[in-house]
Order: C-alpha cells, then sequence, then structure tokens
C-alpha cells in the first residue's frame, strides 16, 4: 500500500514539473525573455537592447558564405551609432564548417574581417540543444524559401538531400540565416543565407 502511494506521489510529481515547463515556454513569448552566452562566458540579455533594432544571425568560419561577415561588419559600423546591434552566434551544426574553439573563431572574424559586433559562444541552433532565442525566432518566422538565382537552385537541391520536409518545417537551413528584430522586440524578417545583403541592409534601415 506505502509502495502504491509513493508512485502515484511521483506521477503527480512528474506531472507538475511537465505544466511548469509548459507555463514557462507559455510565459516567454517575447524576444526580450530571451539570453545567450557570449565566448567569454558571460550572459548577454536580449532585454539589454530592448529600443534597439538586432539582427540576430547564426555563422559558420569555412563556409560559402562566410565573406557576408564583410558586409555584416560595414552595417554595423554604419548603423551602430542609430541603434544597431548585431547577435552573430557561430554554429558548427551544418556540415562542420566551424570547427573551431571559441577563441579560434573570434581571432578569425577579428583579424580577417575586423568584426566589433559581439560574437556568442558556439551554440546549436536546430535540434533538442538548440539556444531557446532561435527556437523563438523560427516560431516566429519560418522558412518561406530560397528565392530566385543559382544559389538558391543549389541550397534547395542540397538541402533535399538532407531533410526531405525541408520546406514545410522552421528549421535553420544553413549557416547565415538572419533575424531582424524591430526596437519594440517583433521579429520582422527572416532571411536566408541566399538573400541579396542589399535587401538586409535595406530592411534594417527601415527600422532604424
Amino acid at each position: 500500500m506505502e509502495s502504491k502511494t509513493v508512485l502515484n506521489s511521483d506521477i503527480i510529481d512528474t506531472e507538475v514539473t511537465v505544466v511548469n515547463l509548459i507555463l514557462k515556454e507559455d510565459f516567454m513569448s517575447s524576444f526580450y525573455d530571451y539570453s545567450v552566452t557570449d565566448s567569454k562566458g558571460g550572459e548577454i540579455r536580449m532585454k539589454d537592447f530592448e529600443g534597439k533594432v538586432v539582427l540576430v544571425v547564426n555563422t559558420a568560419t569555412g563556409c560559402g558564405f562566410t565573406p557576408q561577415y564583410k558586409e555584416l561588419e560595414e552595417m554595423y559600423e554604419k548603423y551602430h551609432d542609430r541603434g544597431l546591434e548585431i547577435i552573430d552566434v557561430p554554429c558548427n551544426q551544418f556540415a562542420g564548417q566551424t570547427p573551431g574553439t571559441d577563441e579560434e573563431i573570434h581571432e578569425f572574424c577579428t583579424l580577417k574581417y575586423n568584426t566589433q559586433f559581439p560574437q556568442m559562444k558556439k551554440s546549436d541552433v536546430n535540434g533538442e540543444n538548440a539556444l531557446p532565442l532561435f527556437s523563438f525566432l523560427k516560431s516566429q518566422k519560418g522558412f518561406e524559401g530560397f528565392g530566385k538565382g543559382p544559389k538558391a537552385v543549389a541550397m534547395g537541391f542540397m538541402l533535399k538531400g538532407i531533410d526531405k520536409d525541408y520546406k514545410n518545417n522552421p528549421d535553420i537551413k544553413w549557416n547565415f540565416t538572419k533575424f531582424a528584430v524591430d526596437r519594440s522586440g517583433n521579429v520582422i524578417a527572416r532571411f536566408e543565407p541566399t538573400a541579396s545583403m542589399d535587401d538586409v541592409d535595406k530592411c534594417v534601415a527601415g527600422l532604424l
């Protein structure tokens, strides 16, 4: 009889835990509820960027899109004083194109592209270990296609071999996917890596 009581108690405790997790997820419905860890282990709270325009991007050091670092830095230098912040999240989930340590990644970016915007700890953006921030961003802006042109066609062909259902889920598809967030914390746009950086620039400029 006693063991049955203990078992029922365990079930109740588990149910309460599940409910609490669901409620916590429901309450964390704002961009400003999330935080990430920088390359030195410090907490970076999105709430600290309230009132600013934020561009969140998952990056890689050995990708065909890595030269976009140059244009990202140009945007940062051009718009930072007007309120732009860039959150750079290195990720090694796409063909292992970010193999280095956080220190090596930072050294690569600063030496090759003179990046000045903050760099986060290397993290996952998909799967069970994905940063909660990216889970939120994906829930706000799903995948809408790679656009047109040779790069778009090539990306679509490659993704079919990785995930046949890639068009129908919001997962990050590749390195240098970008999310633009306005001054009120609304996720305004998602740019796939094939999107023109001029379009990203125009979007950011329009939000400032």
